[in-house]
């Protein structure tokens, strides 16, 4: 990368994925209160969690997506090794029906910082 600046450098290194699962309708509650926790504590927690943003389809509450974006593909590893996502992963392993993760590369990665920004204006 000769001739990146830093910052540009550690855009390209990050890694964004949508996570596409659907939950079993009896076990959505119990689902999205544990989703909630485990989202919160990993970008509190784990500075390489940039965002885990969770959200269902309109029509279709027990389909949802997580928007998922981190700092390298090391701080996924160490993310998914950590306490909190390893009680999430196995508190809700019966609740789901189906589970795809889809690897996204952004357009415009220098763009991120700015969304970011402003919403932490916002407040």
């Amino acid at each position: 990368m000769i001739g990146q600046s830093k910052a540009s450098a550690q855009q390209t290194d990050r890694m964004v994925r949508i996570a596409e699962i659907e939950i079993n309708p009896a076990d959505l509650e119990t689902y999205k209160a544990i989703l909630t926790k485990e989202a919160a504590a990993s970008v509190q927690l784990e500075p390489g969690v940039i965002c885990i943003f969770p959200m269902y389809l309109k029509d279709s509450p027990t389909t949802l997506r997580l928007l998922e974006i981190y700092a390298s593909r090391a701080a996924y590893e160490a993310h998914i090794k950590s306490p909190h996502f390893q009680h999430y992963k196995t508190a809700t392993l019966s609740m789901v029906k189906s589970l795809k993760l889809v690897e996204m590369t952004p357009l415009d990665p220098a763009t991120m910082p700015l969304l970011f920004k402003k919403l932490r204006d916002e407040k």
